[in-house]
């Protein structure tokens, strides 16, 4: 089994009435939810840890997640509002304003022994839930328990707007890339985080300190990967009518942990012996369901079933 740890949310989408008014839709996300779901429809048995409400919002993000066969028996139900999340298309970019004081995702609790960890084959991690010191800790938590026996999973996707004071939380970035096999990030996450830092430099940097993997998106210009075998791998993105990019970068990790378990190289060891075809050929399929999100709205990566036989 693969788990994802960390945010579940509503987003709030742009969209228009009848007539023409401005109005808001809400869809079920959360990057590490999008990531479950993800893996999920691509028949990767696959779980959820973190913290669902029981609001109304909270059952739509239990339905939905149930709906498409991800195990929610580790997620911390909570009396505590859903996390709710205001989006803005600006280009090829989502902005969000955050409504999520003291909500479920937010207070979600790991309880040590209630996950038998070896059973499980991955372990995600990343976004919002890693900006605050609680979810930071019990993520934490679980990782130093997990990384004997799992593969570990990190995509930072940033939230800027949440950040109170950037350098502890590039520090904190920092100390779960030190925890994580795989690495990755978009472009925007990486000049954040490293400024105008080549990437090879700091894959080399990821690399050397333990991680196995290092990958960055960068949008309809496809991505490039540092596995710890062999050099940069490089590989493009399909053009697509995009109606916004909205979880394209949740479809994307989801992607890659499920063709990474489809090859057969989950495993930590197995993970760092991966040969440069294999390793491409995860990266493509990754970058076309990423580019199949894009062409409808929110975050709502492809299942199995709906992908051509040529994107495997």
């Amino acid at each position: 089994m693969l788990l994802s740890c960390g945010d579940a949310l509503i987003d709030f989408l742009p969209s228009k009435t009848a007539d023409g008014r401005e109005a808001l839709t809400p869809a079920v996300g959360g990057s590490c939810l999008n990531i479950a779901i993800g893996c999920a429809r691509l028949d990767v048995p696959t779980g959820f840890v973190g913290g669902i409400a029981n609001d109304t919002f909270g059952k739509m993000i239990a339905d939905h997640a149930l709906n498409s066969a991800v195990d929610l028996r580790f997620a911390t139900r909570s009396d505590r509002q859903a996390t709710l999340a205001f989006a803005r298309v600006t280009g090829t970019e989502t902005q969000y304003a955050f409504y999520d004081a003291d909500t479920a995702s937010r207070n979600w609790v790991y309880w040590r022994d209630a996950i038998a960890l070896g059973g499980v084959e991955c372990i995600h991690t990343g976004s919002t839930t890693l900006v605050h010191d609680r979810g930071a800790a019990e993520t934490l938590a679980l990782i130093e328990d997990a990384r004997p026996s799992a593969t570990i999973s990190l995509d930072p996707n940033c939230r800027p707007n949440l950040v109170k004071d950037k350098e502890a939380y590039r520090a904190r970035m920092m100390t779960f890339c030190g925890k994580a096999d795989i690495v990755k990030m978009s472009d925007v996450d990486f000049a954040y985080l490293f400024g105008d830092e080549p990437y090879a430099d700091r894959a080399e940097k990821l690399l050397s300190d333990g991680s196995s993997l290092v990958v960055v998106t960068r949008g309809n210009h496809g991505a490039c990967a540092w596995p710890h075998q062999t050099g940069l791998i490089e590989v493009d993105a399909p053009v697509v009518k995009v109606v916004d990019t909205i979880g394209a970068g949740d479809s994307f990790q989801a992607a890659l942990l499920a063709a990474l378990h489809r090859l057969g190289r989950i495993d930590r060891q197995r993970l760092r012996d991966i040969t440069a075809a294999e390793l491409k050929r995860a990266l493509s399929f990754a970058c076309k369901c990423a580019a199949f999100t894009c062409t409808r709205a929110g975050a709502d990566p492809p299942r199995s079933r709906e992908l051509p036989v040529d994107y495997w």
